[in-house]
Order: structure tokens, then C-alpha cells, then sequence
């Protein structure tokens, strides 16, 4: 056959497959398109047969849209519906109609951020965007209010900072969650930030893992105190003890959890393997790709790794993520490996000793996640002040100042009550979780923050708990603020008083994570919130009459059925 000759179907087919055999996660061709077939495909699925958002990735990768952004800026312009999901690539997302502007998401791997970067993220905010900042339920921050001028500056600072957006958004892996105690934790195993940094820059580095069919999310618990809601995530690594066995030496390994995806009603599950710390990453990334060859391209709302493992199994994913690997998965009962410690459920708020003689980290209680530019500096200064600048955010919404030595601890107090800050809370007020709520975001159906802070304020006033409380506010079915995780959860649906429409509440009681985990269940529908706060009050005290001894509210709750609960709880 001479060089110039047509290939026969037959031979065109073996091409194929020699070269998804020799470079199976090619990720982008030339025109930076997302294939490995030299057919008119994407991983195998026919471009007629693609979603809308899939093609928008085929037509341009999202990481090749800074020219346009560029352009766009210059002209104060917002983009073209197109380039709008691809701005997400770029962690920028168009919210209107809540808000005329953009949001931007940051990466910030294991919620670990340095003073100066605090501050720097404290002008954004002052500088071009909303003169405010929200920490969100990823141990993460947002920006919100940033115009189309405004867009390159912001990314441009961030990168400055030492920080990224880039995959914050679409479909890609988002925020890498650690402990946030993690490296100075009593409780904890082993430093997981190291892990997190690594997954994160992996991720960052790698071009075929941008992309994916659905967003990702990725999560590494150290055993200590303070939970990061590990098994809400797609893949969730819980660091463990094995003692004695004759298949591993005794040390500290890692539980891979797989498929947690609360607002589908699912924590992740165990899936039988025993991992070392340096196995991780390279676990994750081979994880990664067997989604992106296999997953659902055609249906968004299927096209999550769950769906895919639903599919398929564990088994068949593990065989088809051992392919990718260079080293042998390690099976290995659950219960064979010590149990994983308690959380304490107060951690993220309060002073603790760290695991540094003599230094104590202190939990900063910012409700709902909502911070000024003046206050992030004020956080800042104490941080450079009383610490070594190290500040952690958290999956609870709120700060950590670590490193504060014993006989600093009460002028750092004083120094944080003349900063407007508190270290100490209710039981209540603790436990408070919010999404950014109609304010902010085109798909909330209520004012989440803002109705979190006045029923959490009522409920201080006129209820008693001595147990701690969880109450979590979602603006919508995506269920970003975790709702079924939430002693209480709260999603906000439209309601009807007579004839008019008011926001309104589906409410559903029993959730909780780690050593507490369980996805709550249904029990009211379509409350108005102005029924909300005299609702839960009669709730907390028919519980309060009726439990045993000094049993929590999430395990009262789960020993009755949903009509029971509504029977017990309706005034």
C-alpha cells in the first residue's frame, strides 16, 4: 500500500484501536477538542448523540477561552452563551439573574490559605467586586459582583496571590477538602494537606482531567477532630489504623470511599481497599479517567460517577482503575482496620490544644460564611500577630487560626472581640450551614443566609438544646449547603398563602456524616418560612420532652418513621 493510498474501514477501526492502546487519555486533539477517537466521537460517544454542554466543550475547550476573556473585558462585554460555560473553566460564573455579574470561585486545596493571601483576597473583594466574601461548604471562597471589565484583573491577582481558579467550575474537579485541622490535630492519623496539595496540583497539571462528563469532587480526612464531610465527595479517603495483619505491616492507611453525592440521597460507601498514603493520588487520577472515558455524556443529570458505578459496580470500576495503574490495589475487609475516631462536633469553633505543646487552635464563628473585606484583614493581622499567618477554612463556614501560644490566648481573645469576632456560640448558631440563597444564585428559591441568621436568632431566644445542633440551609435540588446531612435540612421551594407566592421550605430531619452518618428523611413539604422559626421551636421541644436520656436529635429522629416524626412535630 503506498503512503497516499485510503484506508478500509477495517483498517481504520484497527488504527483506533492501537492508539487508544498506546495513548488512552490523549484528552484533547490538536484543536483542543475532548477525544481519543479519530471518529467523530467523544470517548466514544457520537456527537449527535452529545449534551449541550458537551458540545460546547467539543466545539472549544474551556481552557482556551482567555483570549475571548480578554477581548471581552476590554469591552466590558459579557459573553456569548457558549463562552459563558467556558468561563467556568476559569472558576467565573455568570449569575443572572440574581445578579447582573460574575461570581468566581477560588481552589483553595485543603482550606489552607497565608495571611497575605487572605488579604489579597479581601481587596478582590473590596477592589471589584461586591465589598464581601463567602465561605462555602468546600472549605472554599467566593467573590461575587465582579463585571465583565473586571475579570482578568481579579484572575490575574489571584494568580499573583500564589493562588488559582482555574476547574473551579463546569465539568471539572472542584476544591480538594481536607481537614482543616490537619498538622496540628491531637486526634489525626497523619497531615492529609500534603495529600490535597498533591491531588490539587495533579489535577491542575494534567489537561485530560479537565473536562469531565459531570463536576468531581475529591476529599481527605486525617482522622482528627473536625470533620470535612469526606463522605459527601465522589471519592473520599479516611485515613485509618491497622494494628496487626498479615497481608499489610501495621501503620496508617487510607479507606477509598466512593460516590457520595448528598443531593441525590447518597454518602459514599466503602469499597474494600487499603491504601497507602503515596497511593492516593495516583488512585484518584486513574479514578478519574476510567469516569472520563466511561461516564454518561448524553444525559446530565445521569452523568455523575455514581450513576456510573450504579451501572457497573464496584468491582468492574476497580478492575477497569487497575488498569491504569503501575502497583496492585490492596484488598482489605473494613474490619480489619481500627475504627475511625469521633468527630467532635464543637470543633470548628472553640479554643483546643494542638497537638504542639503549648500552642492552641481557636475556631472562629462567622456566621453563615459571610465576611467583609475590614474583617478578613482584622482576621489576618491576628493570624500574623498571635500565629505563624496560617489561616484555615472549613467545610462549616468558618475560620481557624492556628498556633497560638498558651499565654497569648487571652489577649488574642480580647484582640478578637474588639475585632467584632466570637469563638464561642450556641449549640444552635454552631451548627448553622447556608448556600448563598436567592440574593446570589439564579436557582436558590429563597433567601437562605439571610433567613439562617433570623431563625438561628430566634431559636437562641426561645429554645434551650444542650446537645449540638445542625441545621442546614439549601437554596435548591443541587443541595449545595448539604440539606440531607443536617440534623435539620431545609430546602427552599416557592409556596402558596392563598393566592400569593411566598418562599417557603421542604424540611427533612436525622442526617449526618462520619461516625454520625446518614441521609435524612423527608417530613414536612412547603412550609412558608414565616411558620419555619415556631415550627422548629415546637420540634426541639417535643424533643426535648420525649427522648431518652441524653440522647441527640439525629439519632431520636431516626428511630421513627417519617409520618411519625410529622405527627410528633406538628403543633
Amino acid at each position: 500500500m503506498t503512503s497516499s493510498a485510503a484506508f478500509t474501514s477495517e483498517q481504520k477501526k484497527y488504527l483506533a484501536s492501537r492508539i487508544r492502546e498506546a495513548y488512552p487519555f490523549l484528552g484533547q486533539n490538536r484543536a483542543g477538542q475532548f477525544t481519543n477517537d479519530p471518529e467523530e466521537s467523544v470517548y466514544g460517544t457520537p456527537l449527535d448523540d452529545l449534551c449541550k454542554e458537551e458540545v460546547i466543550k467539543y466545539e472549544r475547550n474551556g481552557l482556551d477561552v482567555w483570549d475571548v476573556m480578554q477581548k471581552n473585558a476590554a469591552n466590558d462585554i459579557f459573553p456569548d452563551p457558549d463562552d459563558m460555560f467556558r468561563y467556568k473553566f476559569y472558576g467565573m460564573f455568570h449569575v443572572k439573574p440574581a445578579q447582573d455579574s460574575f461570581m468566581l470561585r477560588c481552589r483553595i486545596p485543603g482550606g489552607v490559605l497565608t495571611s497575605a493571601q487572605f488579604r489579597g483576597l479581601a481587596e478582590i473583594a473590596e477592589d471589584w467586586g461586591g465589598n464581601y466574601t463567602d465561605i462555602t461548604t468546600r472549605g472554599n471562597l467566593q467573590v461575587r459582583e465582579i463585571m465583565p471589565k473586571n475579570v482578568i484583573n481579579v484572575l490575574q491577582k489571584l494568580g499573583d496571590l500564589g493562588l488559582t481558579s482555574k476547574g473551579a467550575g463546569a465539568d471539572n474537579v472542584r476544591n480538594v477538602t481536607a481537614t482543616p485541622t490537619s498538622g496540628f490535630d491531637k486526634q489525626e492519623l497523619i497531615d492529609v494537606v500534603p495529600l490535597a496539595r498533591a491531588m490539587h496540583h495533579c489535577i491542575l497539571n494534567n489537561r485530560d482531567l479537565y473536562g469531565m462528563p459531570r463536576k468531581f469532587n475529591i476529599s481527605f480526612d486525617s482522622g482528627g477532630a473536625v470533620s470535612t464531610c469526606a463522605d459527601t465527595n465522589d471519592i473520599g479517603f479516611y485515613a485509618v489504623e491497622v494494628k496487626e495483619s498479615a497481608d499489610v505491616e501495621a501503620g496508617v492507611y487510607f479507606r477509598l470511599q466512593l460516590c457520595g453525592i448528598t443531593g441525590h440521597r447518597q454518602l459514599a460507601s466503602d469499597c474494600g481497599l487499603l491504601l497507602r498514603a503515596d497511593e492516593c493520588v495516583a488512585v484518584s487520577a486513574a479514578i478519574l479517567r476510567v469516569f472520563i472515558e466511561h461516564g454518561d455524556r448524553t444525559n446530565r443529570k445521569r452523568a455523575r460517577l455514581k450513576y456510573l458505578v450504579d451501572d457497573w459496580g464496584h468491582e468492574k470500576l476497580l478492575e477497569k482503575v487497575q488498569e491504569k495503574l503501575t502497583f496492585t490495589l490492596r484488598p482489605m475487609p473494613l474490619s480489619d482496620c481500627e475504627p475511625m475516631p469521633i468527630k467532635n462536633r464543637q470543633g470548628h469553633f472553640g479554643i483546643h490544644q494542638q497537638s504542639q505543646e503549648g500552642l492552641n487552635y481557636v475556631g472562629v464563628v462567622t456566621p453563615v460564611g459571610r465576611m467583609l473585606p475590614d474583617q478578613m484583614r482584622q482576621v489576618a493581622t491576628l493570624a500574623d500577630k498571635y500565629g505563624l499567618s496560617d489561616i484555615r477554612l472549613t467545610a462549616w463556614q468558618n475560620i481557624i487560626i492556628p498556633h497560638v501560644k498558651d499565654e497569648d490566648i487571652n489577649s488574642f481573645l480580647i484582640d478578637l472581640r474588639e475585632s467584632g469576632f466570637s469563638h464561642t456560640t450556641t449549640n444552635v448558631s454552631g451548627g448553622l450551614v447556608a448556600c448563598t440563597g436567592n440574593t446570589g444564585c439564579k436557582f436558590a428559591a429563597a433567601n437562605t443566609k439571610g433567613q439562617a441568621k433570623i431563625l438561628s436568632e430566634y431559636l437562641d431566644e426561645h429554645v434551650e438544646i444542650d446537645t449540638p445542633l445542625n441545621i442546614h440551609f439549601t437554596g435548591c435540588p443541587n443541595s449545595c449547603a448539604q440539606h440531607y446531612i443536617g440534623d435539620i435540612g431545609l430546602q427552599g421551594v416557592p409556596c402558596k398563602i392563598g393566592d400569593e407566592t411566598v418562599e417557603g421550605y421542604n424540611i427533612v430531619l436525622g442526617g449526618g456524616v462520619d461516625d454520625n452518618r446518614a441521609i435524612a428523611q423527608d417530613v414536612f413539604q412547603s412550609i412558608p418560612f414565616t411558620e419555619v422559626p415556631t415550627l422548629i421551636k415546637y420540634m426541639l421541644n417535643a424533643y426535648k420532652e420525649c427522648r431518652e436520656g441524653g440522647e441527640d436529635f439525629a439519632a431520636f429522629t431516626r428511630k421513627r418513621s417519617s409520618d411519625e416524626l410529622r405527627a410528633l412535630f406538628t403543633p
